[in-house]
Parts: C-alpha cells; structure tokens; sequence
C-alpha cells in the first residue's frame, strides 16, 4: 500500500527539534513505500500566531535535507495546504455536523462559562466540561439567535457511557471513556476552525493513511476518532512517538538545558547529516549495532515495527556532539572548510579567516578536537590574532618567572637562527628535543612554556605543528614579547 503520511506545524514561534524528529519519520515511512509525504501548515491559532515563522519552518526543512511531496510552494491536487486558505471547508463540515445531530450551536457567554467551570470546581470535578447546556435548545430558539446573529460557537455532541476504542500502530490496542470528553468547541466564534476539526477533516480530504505524531497528541486521538466517526469516513492508523527528555531528568526537553528549535541546532554548528543521523536513533532502533545512517539507509531500514513503546527517550546532547565530530572527521578538508564559510554567512558569524590555504592547514591541525563549527573560532584565534598571556599559566611549568625567561628566551635564540625553507615540523622537532637535552630541561616544563607563550594556552595541536603553520615570524616575535 502506498502511504500518506502529513506534518502540520503551527507557525507560533519556531519548529521544536522534536517535531523535526517526528517529520523526518513521516518523510521516511512515505518514502519507503513509494507514497507521499504532506505538508501543512496549522495555522488558525490566530492569537499565537508568529509574523514569518511560516517561511522560516520551510527553510529549515529543506536545511535539515528534507522535503515534501505535496504542500505549500509545492503543486499538489489538495491544495491549499495553509488551513487558513481554508475556512469554507470547515464551515461546511461543522454545519453538516449540526444537521446530523453530531454538534450543536453553543451560544453561552463567557461570564457563563466562567460560572459553569467555577461551580464544578467547588464540587470537586476532576476535570471542567461544557455542560450542555444549549444541546437543550428549542430549534426555534436556535434558528431566533441566528437570525438575531447572536455569536456562537459550533461543539461536539460527544456520547455518554461509551468507549472509544482504537489500535495504536506502536501502543496497541487502546480505550477511553467517552464520559472523560467533553464536548470540545469545532467552529470558533470568529470563524476559524479548531485544531481537533481541522485536523480530521484535513486528514481525510487529503487521503492520508498514518498519522506518526508525538505522545502529547495520545489524548487527543479519542475525540479526532468521534469525529472521523460522525462522518462517518474511515479511520487512518495512529502512531504515537515517545516524546524528548533530558538526559538527566524525566522531564521532556527544555530550553534550561541548551537549544530545543531545530533552528537553534543549526546555529549551534551542527551538520544536517549529523542531526537526521542522530533524530532517526530518538524512538527507533534498527536492531543492529549500526549507528551511523544516511537518509537513503534511514528511508531503507525505516518501519513503524522498530518503533519503541515508550513515553519518553533520552535526547543524549552528549551523543549529539559525538555524532556530529564522526560527521566532521568524515569529511573532506576542503568540503568541511567550505561548509564552515557557508554556516558562517548563514549565520551572520565572523569566521577566523586569512587565506583558504592558511585556513585549510589550521583546519587539518584542529579538526579532532571540532565537535561543532561554531567551535572554530574558539578553537583557532590564537592563529589568527596575538594571545593575551596569562603571567600565573607561564609561569606554573618551569615554576618561576626567571625560570621562564631562561627556557623562552633560549630557545628563542634557537629558533632565530633556524632559517625560514627549514621551517617545518620535522625539524623544529629535531632541533627543539636537542635543546631539551643539552640544557637538562624536562620536556614539561619546556614545550609547556613555549606552548603558553606562542598561543597562550595549555592546550593546542601538536607543539611543532602549530610552530610550523604559525610560521617563524609569528613564532619569533610572539616569544620575544617575554
């Protein structure tokens, strides 16, 4: 069977990682079986609603690798895809509720409302619903408030003493009482359809046959299936993924705890590559020891059955790092530089740069220690502009300031007299150890000063190889500054 799977961001801020998760399994189960993957846009939270964070969702998308059958900017036979372009096919649908018997014109205030919740909650109700109250209204009565053009809304007439049955692709086989629904608004007042209306009937016009979407929508899916029901249209296949937590904590993933919009990742200096590999292991196992995946292997190996029955996984920012440094490593040093100059002008960042050759030698010495770009400048300023030296740190190997000025200054004699087409690990190496020697100084206290006072750290790439590609000019006059 060829699958439909849909995504339906809202565009109140920007797209959270998981949901970029939660995309990429949808993308990948259409994919697989040679379907099409949809995209939405939920956008008829009009209160909530972000300036720009529509063209923003679709660029990140298409940043992170991934793409969309049918959409927005995309010719599709659903059109339009923005449920805001839309409005008259909901109307149409909650009204035909109403004639049904399956909803009913709610013309309550407020103040009503406000008095209705207040009441229960004084006698204990575990949880506020809509009494039905204007279930009870006369259809004259109706038909005087229409025409009067009292505002309403459209609600749900949800049975008493039934249950809601349903399987869950991943969770099984699922129950609710109906008495624990209320009857939720469909049609607002102003016009614009709820998420629960909207979601279903969308769904159902544009054919879409599993429904891959976070735990936090478990809730939900009992009053979607009373409507897919009224209908009377056949029901897709639910699947709800185990939503994000922290490492250290059972809570779901918080913004305390680093970057939670998928966005921010990117700005952060991760690879694509890098965060599709590590989204695809956040509620999937494949069931081997295989950890690194492209998207044509992840879209190959993908199925709902290797899903994991669980409310929560680790999001392991730790793993993230790690995934991205295999990334990093596994590039060619031209293509890492060239991406590292396009994430900079993405991301309006000034990168450490002299001359793609110079870069290109940095980039060689210190790509193991980069686990994320935005690290690169950290990580190389000492090539590109003098250190500030810190007196305690160059002086704590030899152990005293003369001791200092003994070592530096001795082999600053040394290195002066090296000539500049002798410049080179090799050598700087040889000469520097025959020093080491004659003088009686431990390699520590040695190449430790001479590290602090040339790039005035304790830690760098390897001693003569950051000498080398610094350059004898640098080097010499970096020390003479003692």
């Amino acid at each position: 069977m060829k699958m439909r799977t849909r995504m339906a961001p809202s565009p109140t801020g920007e797209i959270h990682i998981g949901s970029m998760r939660t995309l990429l399994y949808n993308c990948a189960l259409a994919k697989k079986s040679g379907g099409k993957f949809i995209l939405r846009i939920e956008d008829t939270d009009r209160e909530r609603y972000v300036e720009g964070a529509v063209e923003r969702t679709f660029e990140v998308i298409k940043d992170y690798g991934l793409s969309w059958d049918e959409g927005p900017v995309v010719v599709g036979p659903h059109k339009p895809y923005i449920q805001s372009e839309r409005l008259d096919i909901y109307k149409k649908y909650a009204l035909e509720l109403v004639e049904k018997g399956k909803a009913y014109y709610c013309f309550c205030s407020k103040e009503r409302l406000a008095e209705m919740r207040e009441e229960q909650e004084k006698k204990g109700f575990p949880t506020t619903k809509y009494d039905k109250h204007c279930l009870g209204l006369a259809e004259e009565e109706v038909k005087k408030y229409l025409e009067e053009g009292k505002e309403y809304v459209i609600r749900l007439n949800v049975p008493k003493g039934e249950k809601i049955n349903f399987k869950d692709e991943v969770l099984g086989d699922l129950s609710f009482p109906s008495d624990d629904i209320d009857d939720q608004v469909l049609l607002k007042s102003d016009g614009y359809p709820t998420y629960h209306l909207a979601v279903v009937v969308d769904d159902h016009l544009m054919e879409i046959t599993h429904i891959l979407r976070g735990m936090e929508w478990l809730p939900s899916t009992p009053k979607h299936i009373l409507l897919f029901k009224a209908f009377g249209w056949d029901l897709p296949k639910f699947v709800h993924l185990p939503l994000l937590r922290e490492a250290d904590s059972t809570k779901k993933l918080s913004k305390r705890s680093g970057s939670v919009a998928a966005v921010d990742f990117l700005k952060d200096g991760y690879l694509p590559e890098a965060l599709l590999n590590f989204l695809m292991f956040l509620g999937w196992n494949p069931g081997t020891e295989k950890e690194i995946y492209t998207l044509e292997e992840f879209v190959e190996d993908f199925s709902i059955e290797k899903v994991q029955k669980s409310d929560l996984v680790v999001f392991d920012r730790q793993k993230l790092l790690w995934f991205n440094g295999m990334y990093i490593r596994g590039l060619d040093i031209k293509e890492l530089l060239e991406k590292l100059s396009d994430w900079g002008k993405k991301f309006d960042v000034k990168i450490n740069s002299k001359d793609k050759d110079f870069d290109l030698r940095v980039l060689e010495l210190i790509r193991e220690r980069l686990r994320t770009l935005s690290e690169w400048n950290e990580l190389t300023d000492y090539f590109y502009n003098k250190p500030e030296i810190d007196g305690e740190l160059l002086n704590k190997y030899s152990g005293s300031g003369e001791k200092t000025k003994e070592i530096v200054n001795k082999y600053l004699e040394l290195y002066e007299s090296i000539d500049e087409k002798d410049w080179n690990f090799e050598n700087l190496e040889k000469v520097s150890h025959e020093l080491l020697e004659k003088e009686g100084y431990k390699p520590k206290e040695a190449f430790m000063t001479l590290r602090v006072i040339v790039t005035g750290r304790s830690f760098s790439p390897p001693l003569f190889n950051t000498f080398e590609v610094l350059g004898k000019t640098n080097v010499v006059k970096r020390m003479s500054s003692i």
